[in-house]
């Protein structure tokens, strides 16, 4: 059997000057998305991979099998009461896509089907939903699909009592849709070229979509604009915001022709999101989490009427230790989510007498969040929970008695969480910072060294990678895997220093903490060079590139997912979409200092001739976030340079974008495909 013969894609120098500084890129030809010749070698890398991999056909199979023999493919989602229905989610085995259903008045009364995906996807190969909104009256439901992976969402508006289509069509939307008031008046997000969503119109109902209303246009490039409605209802609100500075604006959902009215004017590093209360008589305030002179953000309030913030008072004070995440403010009480020590907690505020309590959770790692909770009169709070070793479990919390009800618990076929462990432990980084990594794996595994693991990152934009259940990852577990989260820097785990000390002149923070991580795994016997893998997307495939780069000799191998992987070039050029708000995360490269420190850590600039992991890095075609052609670069210029012989992959899905296949069976097939390499590399 002959050995496949990996593509190469030819060899088009551009020669590239900024600062004085002279690179030369061979493959900046693959950004010509119309060019036959790219076309023709993304199918050629797609060919090479599927044969290089054929070995783990059964392999694929396998995993296949199992994930989807754990999930429970005919389910319904725990149902939410709003305005006399109860609106749930269901699917059906063999289906691909959720089914969106409600029943009147009680849950035994006659089901009525919103939206059934999986009728819209017919004929087509990718399918997702975007938006979904029922009319106040609930006669009506506003919802976008997008049909290729582009995130260009179709806005439709269906009548629930007919079932029928109304003729109102609006393309090219964004996500966030939300309802007036007067079941007539529809408010919504488009895109630029860039892909930023930088305006907001109205639309009514019975008319044409060229002549919607232009209520708000975000000129600056370096803003999204992002809406969302008040639990109260009481105003559909503008939400601006760059990486670093936030804007809010209200809008009255009871006024038809209402104009959006500014809380507090942009002051560049100034962030703060907006709640509005009201006591039920008349009194009304919002709820203004900032980090106004508070690092670690704090909660101020503020007159709906006169909300600058001359007139903000404090609420919450700044807690060095703790970062407010945001609050959610219901009839009788303010629900905070807080995170200390990595940890996020529930903190609940009684409205009337000010006593306050956190919500106690079961386990020492764990994650929780918000559920579904449309009612602002609510006394119950809902919230779901998971941890490495727990299935996603959905809560009912009374916020007056402290009670807890079980809803629902995702159902694990053939898995038994008495035979796992997770635990948290600490690695030191290269410059003494303590870095939390999340664990997760069999308890009859020994500390010799010798365990397959894999070690997990992101580190970009404050965001948190928390620890939350997968019935796919099992799979490995079952395989004596370990699984491992590095917390690293640039995340928001540890609060807003933990973000700060992860991105502009410090990013390699972030990868100088992953390589610690997995330092500490090795030293702590966990696993060993040969046996330890990693994996991340997006921002987390630069950490995949990175780290190749910077310590190859402690991986066997790397999925690098979507991987953003050519900073430099990226970041120089503002067509890209997203480029122009993400220099207040990487920097502006046409600063000469930002420019230096990016391509002292571009993966794409850093390839050098030595050994390198096994790598399998994917790409979406339609991909609006990371173009396809950073890790089709990547890969080429990999192959050219590297003197290992360890396989070199690149997967493009041609049909999807940043997310990858939408049906829930052709996700597990995506997964099942990542771990037979990962698996088969560590055998």
């Amino acid at each position: 059997m002959t050995t496949p013969t990996p593509p190469i894609a030819a060899r088009k120098p551009v020669e590239l000057i900024n600062h004085g500084d002279r690179r030369v890129d061979d493959y900046f030809w693959l950004r010509e998305r119309d060019n036959p010749e790219m076309l023709a070698y993304l199918e050629a890398e797609n060919a090479y991979t599927k044969a290089l991999l054929a070995h783990t056909d059964t392999l694929q199979k396998e995993l296949f099998a199992e994930m989807k023999g754990r999930i429970k493919e005919t389910d319904e989602s725990v149902p939410v009461e709003k305005n006399g229905y109860f609106y749930y989610r269901r699917t059906v085995e063999g289906m691909q896509y959720t089914i969106y259903c409600r029943k009147a008045g009680n849950l035994d009364a006659p089901e009525e089907i919103l939206l059934d995906l999986n009728k819209e996807a017919e004929g087509k190969e990718y399918m997702r939903l975007g938006n979904f909104a029922v009319s106040p009256d609930q006669r009506l439901l506003a919802y976008a699909l997008d049909d290729n992976g582009s995130e260009n969402y179709t806005l439709r508006v269906k009548n629930l009592d007919t079932g029928e289509l109304l003729p109102d069509l609006v393309t090219k939307t964004y996500y966030g849709l939300e309802w007036g008031n007067d079941n007539q008046s529809l408010y919504y997000t488009v895109l630029d070229e860039a892909m930023r969503p930088y305006k907001l119109f109205r639309h009514r109902l019975g008319t044409d979509s060229v002549n919607d209303e232009l209520l708000f246009h975000e000129a600056d490039e370096s803003y999204f604009l992002s809406l969302y409605k008040t639990r109260s209802d009481r105003f559909v609100i503008a939400h601006l915001h760059s990486s670093v500075t936030q804007e809010v604006h209200l809008i009255d959902a009871d006024d038809p022709n209402g104009q959006p009215r500014v809380v507090q004017p942009r002051v560049h590093d100034m962030e703060y999101s907006v709640e509005h209360h009201h006591d039920g008589a008349g009194n009304e305030k919002l709820f203004i989490t900032t980090n106004w002179e508070a690092d670690n953000f704090r909660v101020m309030t503020a007159p709906v009427d006169a909300p600058g913030q001359e007139n903000w008072q404090e609420f919450i004070p700044h807690r060095p230790a703790v970062y407010v995440d945001g609050v959610e403010a219901f009839l009788d009480f303010l629900v905070v989510h807080e995170r200390e020590a990595g940890l996020v907690q529930i903190r609940v505020q009684d409205m009337e007498t000010g006593a306050f309590h956190r919500i106690e959770q079961p386990e020492p790692v764990y994650t929780v969040g918000s559920g579904e909770n449309p009612n602002f009169e609510s006394r119950v709070l809902r919230y779901s929970y998971t941890s490495l070793v727990s299935p996603p479990t959905v809560f009912d919390y009374a916020l007056d008695t402290r009670q807890r009800e079980m809803k629902k618990q995702e159902e694990v076929k053939g898995y038994n969480p008495d035979n796992y462990r997770s635990e948290r432990v600490w690695a030191t980084a290269a410059d003494g910072v303590q870095v939390p990594v999340s664990l997760v794996y069999p308890k009859h595994i020994s500390l010799d060294g010798s365990n397959p693991t894999l070690l997990y990152g992101y580190g970009s934009y404050g965001y948190s990678i928390d620890p939350s259940f997968s019935s796919s990852r099992v799979s490995l577990l079952q395989r004596g895997f370990v699984f491992a989260i590095a917390h690293v820097r640039g995340g928001g785990e540890m609060g807003r220093a933990w973000k700060e000390n992860g991105k502009f002149l410090h990013k390699r923070n972030t990868f100088t903490d992953f390589i610690a991580a997995a330092e500490h795994l090795i030293g702590a016997g966990f696993t060993n060079p040969a046996k330890l893998t990693a994996m991340g997307g997006s921002a987390g495939g630069l950490l995949m590139g990175a780290v190749a780069n910077l310590r190859p000799d402690l991986f066997a191998a790397m999925v690098a997912d979507v991987a953003f992987v050519d900073v430099v070039s990226t970041m120089l050029d503002p067509t890209i979409p997203l480029t122009v708000i993400e220099w207040e995360e990487w920097g502006n490269p046409a600063d000469p200092e930002f420019y230096a420190y990016m391509k002292s850590y571009s993966p794409y600039d850093n390839v050098e001739a030595k050994d390198y992991p096994a790598i399998l890095a994917t790409a979406g075609l339609n991909d609006p976030r990371v173009p396809y052609w950073e890790p089709a670069k990547w890969v080429a210029l990999l192959r050219t340079r590297k003197t290992d012989d360890n396989p070199l992959l690149l997967k493009t899905n041609m049909g999807a974008g940043h997310g990858g296949a939408s049906g829930r069976y052709d996700y597990l097939e995506e997964i099942g495909f990542k771990y037979a390499f990962l698996i088969d590399q560590v055998r």
